[in-house]
C-alpha cells in the first residue's frame, strides 16, 4: 500500500510502578489491550486537513475529486483505508513518479482532539519521457519508440508521440489523452496517425492516413468507447504477381465512420485466464459521415474460462461477425473478415480460408469461429513455484467459416452456407505466458475439413500474439 505513516491518537500514559507496589500486583494484561484496540478502531475521529506536497504544474482542482473520500473517514481504520485508495487514484493519473502517505493528529488552533491531519507526499513525472520497447502483435512483432509529455497542461493530460516499425507494419502518430476530472475512467482522446501495413496473403500494401477521436465511458459493469475516425487509404499490389482481383481493389479511398465498442471482461488475466468471461461486441457504420465507402459491420467475442481438478483449465471461445455494404458500390477488400492462423483456426496458414482468387486471399463478409480449450501444467510439474508455472500444456479443437453473403436471400439461407464447408482442427502443444504482454504457443496441429483453396499447416505450428480464439 506503499509508505503509510501514523501517530497514535491518544498515547497510553507511560508511568511505572509507586514503590512497594510488585510487578504481580499490576494489571498489565487486557485491559490495555483493549483500550488500544478501542482507540484504534472504534474511536471516531475527524480528518480536518488534507495537504498535497511537492505539486509544480499540477493544479490542485484535478486532485480534490481523487481525495475527497478521505474526509468522509469516521476511524483510523477508515482513514488508513481511504487514504490508500486515494494514494492509488492519485497513481492511477498517471502523473506521478511515487506518491506517500502521512497521517498525523491535527495541529494548529482549530484543532479538535480527535482531529486529523493527512498528507500525501507526491514527486510528479518529468515534463518528457521517452520510451523503448518491443510489442508482439498477432504472429507480428515490432519495435517502439514513444515520446511522452505526461500532465501537459496540469489537469492529467498526456501528449505522445510513437513510433513503431515491425515485421508487417510501420506506423507513426500523435495522440491527446484528457480524462474527466474525478472520473478517469470517462477520458477524450484525438489521434493523428500514418500506418503502412503488408498483408502478403492477399498481395496487398494498405498506406491509412488519418484523424480518430475516441470517447470511453464506464455503465455499469460495462466499459464503452465512441469512435469517430476519418482515414484516407492507399491500397496497392504488394508483388507484381498479385491476381487481377487484388488490382481492381488498388487506388485510392476515403473512409469516415462511426463505431461502438462494448466490453464486459471479469477476466482474471487477458492473456492466460484461469477463471471469469469476456463479451465484446463492435459496431461501425461508414459513409453517413462522409466518404465514398458505405458499410454496416458488426462482430462480437464470447470467452469463458472455468478452473477444474488438478490445476487444469478449461477455456471456450466464440467469435463472429458480418459486413453489409450499403449502396450499389461491393465491400473493400480492406474492411472485409479473414479467417486462419495459430491465433484463430489453428492448422491453416494465416488467414488462409475463404474466398481467394489465384492464390490471394480476398476476405469475407461473414464469418464464425469456435474453439474448446484444455490448459494442463506441464507434467511432473517441473520449476513449480517458478519459471516452470509460465508454461502450460495445451489441448485443443477449432473449428470456423468465412464466405460471402447473398443478402438478397433471408437468414436461414445465410446459416445454411456458414455451416457449410466447415473448417477444423485439433492437436497439441505448449504455451508460454510472457506476463501480461503476450503469449507464444508452439502446437502439433491435425487440419481437418480442408476445401479447395486453403492452405494448411499440418503439423508443427508456431503462434504469437495477445488474442487468440
Amino acid at each position: 500500500m506503499g509508505t503509510v505513516h501514523a501517530r497514535s491518537l491518544d498515547p497510553l500514559p507511560m508511568q511505572g510502578p509507586e514503590l512497594g507496589v510488585q510487578a504481580d500486583d499490576m494489571d498489565l494484561g487486557e485491559p490495555e489491550h483493549e483500550e488500544k484496540q478501542e482507540v484504534l478502531e472504534n474511536k471516531d475521529v475527524v480528518v480536518q486537513h488534507v495537504h498535497i506536497d511537492g505539486l509544480g504544474r499540477t493544479k490542485e482542482d484535478i486532485l480534490t475529486y481523487e481525495i475527497a473520500d478521505v474526509f468522509r473517514a469516521n476511524n483510523l481504520i477508515d482513514v488508513m483505508k481511504k487514504s490508500h485508495e486515494a494514494r492509488q487514484k492519485l497513481l492511477r493519473l498517471g502523473i506521478f513518479r511515487h506518491v506517500e502517505v502521512v497521517i498525523d493528529t491535527a495541529e494548529g488552533t482549530d484543532a479538535l482532539p480527535n482531529g486529523l491531519d493527512v498528507t500525501f507526499e507526491v514527486k510528479e513525472l518529468r515534463r518528457m519521457t521517452g520510451s523503448y520497447n518491443t510489442m508482439v502483435g498477432n504472429n507480428e512483432g515490432s519495435m517502439v519508440l514513444g515520446l511522452k509529455l505526461p500532465n501537459v497542461f496540469g489537469r492529467a493530460e498526456k501528449l505522445t508521440f510513437q513510433f513503431s516499425y515491425g515485421t508487417k507494419e510501420t506506423s507513426y502518430g500523435l495522440s491527446l489523452f484528457k480524462p474527466q476530472p474525478g472520473h478517469f475512467e470517462r477520458n477524450f482522446s484525438i489521434n493523428l496517425y500514418k500506418v503502412t501495413g503488408q498483408f502478403p496473403w492477399s498481395s496487398l500494401r494498405e498506406t491509412d492516413r488519418g484523424v480518430s477521436t475516441e470517447f470511453s465511458f464506464p455503465i455499469w459493469r460495462t466499459n464503452h468507447t465512441l469512435k469517430w475516425e476519418g482515414v484516407w487509404r492507399e491500397l496497392g499490389c504488394l508483388a507484381r504477381t498479385a491476381s487481377f482481383t487484388v488490382r481492381e481493389e488498388s487506388g485510392h479511398s476515403l473512409k469516415s465512420s462511426l463505431s461502438h465498442a462494448m466490453v464486459i471482461d471479469t477476466r482474471n488475466s487477458t492473456i492466460l485466464p484461469r477463471k471469469g468471461a469476456l463479451l465484446k461486441i463492435n459496431q461501425e457504420l461508414a459513409g453517413y459521415t462522409g466518404g465514398d465507402v458505405r458499410f454496416l459491420k458488426e462482430d462480437f467475442e464470447i470467452q469463458l474460462n472455468k478452473t477444474l481438478f488438478w490445476d487444469s483449465v478449461l477455456s471456450t471461445s466464440l467469435w463472429g461477425g458480418m459486413l453489409l455494404p450499403l449502396g450499389e458500390r461491393p465491400s473493400c477488400i480492406a474492411d472485409r473478415f479473414y479467417l486462419g492462423g495459430p491465433t484463430s483456426v489453428r492448422g491453416f496458414s494465416m488467414y488462409s480460408i475463404g474466398p481467394q482468387s489465384e492464390g490471394d486471399y480476398l476476405g469475407g463478409e461473414a464469418y464464425w469461429a469456435g474453439g474448446v480449450h484444455l490448459y494442463t501444467p506441464l507434467p511432473f510439474r517441473p520449476g513449480r513455484g517458478g519459471f516452470g508455472d509460465l508454461f502450460r500444456t495445451h489441448f485443443f479443437l477449432n473449428a470456423g467459416n468465412l464466405c460471402n453473403l447473398n443478402y438478397g436471400e433471408g437468414p436461414r439461407a445465410h446459416l445454411s452456407k456458414l455451416a457449410e464447408c466447415i473448417r477444423w482442427s485439433y492437436g497439441a502443444g505448449i504455451v508460454l505466458r510472457l506476463g501480461n504482454i503476450a503469449r507464444l504457443e508452439l502446437n502439433y496441429c491435425i487440419p481437418m475439413g480442408v476445401q479447395s483453396g486453403d492452405r494448411i499447416c499440418d503439423g508443427v505450428q508456431f503462434g504469437a500474439g495477445i488474442r487468440f480464439l
